[in-house]
């Protein structure tokens, strides 16, 4: 197989989006990029990331591709885990502390920063619109997230993701409450549960 083909089976594999990183692991030349970009097989759409003209951009794919620390949290994880209706007006992602989120902020995205030991601590992966694999905070980990954000956001949403947390099948309230203690939110986390549950 040449390099062409190559390329061209990596941008079938990634529904349409290519990064330079993947393709250079792969052994493709650069350059293979940027004669597919002269033919119009491919367009830049930011800095190392590349989708094909016929690909629907995901963007919130294409941002993890761009950085990939992100994990993306609080009000758009739950959207993610069913937990809410409300479709997210910004995107809300968490970064190590220390992290230059400016760029990300500049895009109108929420940004949280945590401790580098607790960033990567309850992430799981979640399927985008267009069924692309990005890295999300589970549900214990969402829930937890939000009620110490609890003073930012709106106290209805919060209300409403406990409640269908409580009564979803796939709860894990030992894991919830492991990841509480972390967060030093165990007692706001008990206090909205024994309200909720009464």
């Amino acid at each position: 197989m040449n390099y062409r083909e190559q390329l061209e089976n990596l941008i079938a594999d990634n529904n349409g989006i290519v990064v330079t990183n993947e393709v250079e692991e792969q052994g493709i030349p650069r350059h293979y990029l940027t004669l597919f970009l002269r033919e119009g097989k491919l367009n830049r759409v930011s800095h190392g990331v590349y989708v094909a003209p016929d690909a629907f951009e995901d963007k919130m794919y294409m941002l993890q591709m761009k950085s990939p620390r992100v994990v993306i949290s609080n009000e758009t994880a739950l959207f993610f885990h069913d937990l809410t209706d409300r479709d997210p007006l910004e995107w809300s992602v968490t970064v190590p502390s220390g992290y230059n989120a400016s760029k990300l902020r500049g895009l109108g995205i929420q940004v949280y920063s945590v401790k580098k030991q607790l960033h990567l601590m309850g992430t799981t992966e979640v399927e985008t619109l267009f069924g692309r694999k990005v890295t999300a905070y589970n549900k214990e980990r969402t829930i937890c997230d939000i009620i110490r954000n609890r003073n930012n956001m709106d106290i209805a949403i919060l209300n409403d993701a406990l409640k269908r947390y409580l009564a979803s099948k796939d709860k894990n309230i030992s894991l919830l409450m492991k990841y509480a203690k972390e967060l030093r939110v165990q007692k706001i986390l008990r206090s909205y549960m024994e309200i909720l549950l009464t």
